[in-house]
């Protein structure tokens, strides 16, 4: 085990800035969606613009969460704070939650296709890893 807040390497800052990009644009997907005009929203095809207004408060209140905790998560990490672990945790649960919601309660996979499980795994295979990677930084003492 390394000493307690050695240095990280490089590595370090580059996943922990590629990770808070990625939040960020996960950030402005959520603004997209809850600040949707009438217009924009009747725009839509008649099966996604239903899937957009059935979605739960909850299910939004989740969306935010996961985008919230995980920006600042990554800022967290950036700052090579320990309390981004659980973070981190709680930005995995919001995206949890809201997968529980796209694909058990609501049909998304009939109306956007597999495109739209195949990102959703992606998002939740990502945040177990900065989990991971979060206490494996931990382990090496790059966190405090």
């Amino acid at each position: 085990m390394s000493e307690e807040n050695s240095k990280p390497p490089k590595s370090f800052y580059w996943t922990a800035g590629i990770a808070l990009a990625w939040n960020l644009m996960g950030m402005s997907a959520y603004v997209a969606q809850v600040t949707m005009t009438p217009d924009a929203m009747s725009a839509l095809p008649e099966a996604e613009r239903m899937l957009y207004e059935n979605v739960p408060s909850w299910a939004t209140s989740a969306f935010a969460i996961a985008v919230t905790a995980g920006t600042l998560g990554c800022v967290l990490l950036l700052m090579r704070k320990a309390l981004a672990m659980p973070v981190f945790i709680a930005s995995l649960l919001g995206v949890l939650a809201q997968n529980y919601n796209s694909f058990v309660l609501m049909d998304t996979m009939s109306v956007l296709g597999a495109v739209a499980a195949i990102f959703s795994a992606a998002v939740t295979i990502i945040g177990a890893y900065l989990i991971w990677f979060t206490s494996d930084s931990k382990k090496n003492g790059w966190l405090s």
